[in-house]
């Protein structure tokens, strides 16, 4: 399946709470949002299939892949088009044996020599991060940068999307750093209004995109 990594939303339970998570992701592509993951560490197998079928009729239709966060049952259970993994999760080899060649996997990177010892033949996109340090995940590893991302980005023989602390100001440096995306939780997730808050994000993207493109 093809895959536009350039405004990609990363679910939050505890941030879509109030407001609902299929809401939260419907109004999001309403705003243009390319690409979700379903991430959530606590919930039980049963309930991120449940979710995931759900999201699946909300997407599938509006042509946005959707991504599972570390669950392969899930992936599989579900239907959905690919899988993130982190470096102690299922392996990159395991997801693609397990979902197939069409299937888009995704792995988080924070080192080069992370980003060297990958099998990117086996991957579609890397998720490079964090730029900045996040309250989403307690546990992430040191903060790149936007010098760090660059590197990376350079380094990376798949497509890159970066993710951490990133908001709509930080479009430019993103673009700058050559990442074909930025991943986003708290700029969509938690926000009064999902749609507004995607359709910022995506404008901007795009505007800058045609900047960049044209010589700005």
């Amino acid at each position: 399946m093809r895959f536009d990594l350039s405004v990609y939303l990363v679910t939050d339970a505890v941030l879509c709470q109030s407001y609902g998570l299929e809401r939260t992701v419907e109004e999001a592509v309403a705003g243009g949002v390319t690409m979700v993951q379903l991430r959530d560490k606590y919930a039980s197998e049963k309930t991120m299939v449940e979710q995931a079928k759900r999201l699946s009729a909300i997407l599938k239709p509006k042509g946005v892949p959707l991504i599972i966060n570390d669950r392969l049952n899930v992936a599989l259970a579900s239907g959905a088009e690919g899988l993130h993994v982190g470096q102690s999760d299922t392996t990159v080899r395991e997801a693609r044996d397990a979902l197939g060649p069409d299937a888009i996997i995704g792995l988080s990177v924070n080192t080069l020599e992370q980003l060297h010892a990958a099998p990117s033949e086996a991957l579609d996109y890397v998720g490079l991060g964090p730029v900045f340090a996040t309250a989403s995940k307690q546990d992430h590893a040191a903060p790149l940068g936007f010098d760090g991302l660059a590197a990376l980005v350079e380094a990376s023989a798949v497509p890159s999307v970066a993710i951490g602390g990133l908001k709509a100001q930080h479009i430019d440096a993103v673009q700058r750093s050559g990442a074909h995306g930025m991943a986003v939780i708290s700029a969509i997730c938690g926000h009064p209004s999902p749609q507004s808050a995607a359709r910022e994000l995506t404008t901007r993207w795009r505007q800058r995109e045609a900047m960049h493109s044209g010589g700005a």
